[in-house]
């Protein structure tokens, strides 16, 4: 596999593209990162519109040009004209991997790798629990042994903290916030837990604010967003996970550790995401956030390597298919 070229193609956002990239890693590729826009129509129509598809890629982004790539994995919107031109241009050598629903027939790429929340089905759709992102275990022991020194202080159990905020579906109110941080102070001082906090850009000022003057004094870190993210290390030193429901790749990620997760439900939502959580729940990996801390053990969630291993089985004979060595 180290001979082969492989591209990510997005439109730039770090989530989504970090699932492409997690699956080049997995695959012991280093991938060339295309973030693309597109022209007019294919920008409003796409992917309804299906036609013309080379001409689809704007000088705005990244160049779309051959020598085109052994293997390539987009994802949203924008990754699709460019994902089947690409397919069409190298007459059919490249391996066009898909992430997320096309809303197309998935027979138009090699393969399609969708969260089992959503509906599409087939013969090439990979369907997965979680998110596909860039959690290894080499990872987080790697930033744990960096971070190890400054966290000493913390007892355990330390409990990993990962909150996210706003979306487009969900409201991380001040009112929450102000539970959540009160039942954290909590397992301070009924556990002797120690506290590793990350907020995001999305969590707020105000509820950041909340947060802090909750937790102040006792024993627990909360990142002031200065130096390294500690967030991988946050996880690898972790004897468990709490993590608001916002985001799919946060949980997936915590779910990658092995480790109790618990989650924060918050005010909103949406079939899709209520699908994933739920199924979560059911499956034994995670538990909703109620303040107690417990243990439970589950095969860590490992999506990533289960698409790694079919691309890889798959694709010996599309190469031969098409003359390639």
């Amino acid at each position: 596999m180290q001979s082969l070229t492989c591209w990510v193609v997005s439109d730039g956002k770090a989530g989504m593209e970090n699932q492409c990239i997690g699956l080049a890693e997995a695959l012991g590729l280093t991938p060339v990162i295309k973030r693309v826009r597109l022209r007019t129509p294919w920008r409003q129509l796409t992917p309804y519109l299906r036609i013309g598809n080379r001409f689809a890629p704007s000088p705005e982004g990244d160049p779309v040009a051959p020598p085109w790539p052994d293997i390539l994995i987009g994802t949203g919107r924008q990754s699709i004209p460019v994902s089947l031109a690409v397919r069409s241009l190298s007459g059919g050598r490249s391996f066009t991997i898909q992430t997320q629903d096309p809303v197309m027939n998935p027979h138009r790429f090699d393969l399609v790798v969708v969260p089992r929340h959503d509906k599409l089905r087939g013969d090439n759709v990979l369907v997965t629990r979680g998110a596909l992102h860039r959690v290894t275990p080499a990872v987080l022991a790697g930033a744990a042994a960096r971070f190890a020194p400054r966290l000493a202080h913390l007892p355990h159990p330390r409990i990993a903290v990962l909150i996210g905020g706003d979306n487009g579906v969900y409201r991380l109110t001040p009112t929450i916030m102000g539970d959540v941080a009160e039942r954290l102070a909590n397992l301070t001082r009924s556990h002797g837990a120690g506290l590793m906090v990350t907020p995001s850009r999305r969590t707020g000022a105000d509820n950041e604010a909340i947060l802090r003057a909750r937790l102040s004094g006792l024993p627990a870190e909360v990142w002031d967003g200065s130096g390294e993210n500690p967030y991988f290390a946050y996880l690898g030193l972790a004897d468990a996970v709490v993590v608001t429901c916002d985001s799919v790749s946060m949980t997936s990620e915590a779910c990658s550790t092995g480790k109790p997760v618990y989650v924060i439900e918050m005010e909103g939502g949406s079939p899709k995401f209520r699908a994933f959580h739920d199924g979560l729940y059911r499956d034994g990996i995670t538990r909703p956030f109620d303040g107690t801390l417990e243990h439970w053990d589950y095969p860590p969630l490992n999506d990533r390597e289960t698409v790694a291993a079919e691309v890889m089985r798959r694709l010996p004979a599309h190469r031969k298919r098409h003359g390639l060595t």
